[in-house]
């Protein structure tokens, strides 16, 4: 729910509402911004907090408030100005994807960068450390009566 009230009021602060076209001019360096840097913000933030698995938790935040926003404005419970229109549900689902994937990013990044889940551990973690199947392992010398094993 924080990723989704991120994401709402960086659409309310940026003034856009990615699910109105009203022409070419639609497409505006905000848009951008409210497409694909605010959902990456509202990712990093569910990473923060959530911690391992918010790549997963990060494809809700972007998808809730677009799937809200869609709604409000097809059943008309928030006017749609009328210089605007709706864009149509099938740009609407490219613009969603983006949004989401956007977010899914971030809580990537916030996985590996905020949180630092993944990393390597200091030892055994590197191929070369690991034994090659395709090599039999080399001989040994035959143990002597100074073996502890041989007593």
């Amino acid at each position: 729910m924080v990723g989704a009230s991120v994401n709402y009021f960086g659409d309310r602060l940026l003034g856009v509402k990615l699910e109105l076209f009203h022409g070419i001019s639609t497409f505006s360096v905000p848009w951008g911004v409210d497409l694909f840097i605010v959902p990456f913000v509202a990712g990093l933030i569910v990473a923060w907090m959530f911690g391992r698995g918010a790549k997963w938790l990060a494809y809700f935040p972007a998808a809730i408030v677009r799937v809200i926003g869609y709604t409000e404005l097809s059943y008309g419970l928030v006017p749609i100005p009328p210089e605007n229109r709706l864009i149509p549900m099938g740009w609407w689902g490219f613009f969603l994807i983006l949004a989401v994937e956007s977010c899914v990013f971030g809580g990537i990044g916030g996985e590996v960068f905020i949180r630092r889940i993944y990393h390597r551990k200091a030892q055994g973690t590197a191929a070369a450390d690991l034994p090659n199947p395709w090599i039999p392992p080399a001989p040994t010398k035959p143990h002597g009566p100074e073996d502890p094993a041989n007593r």
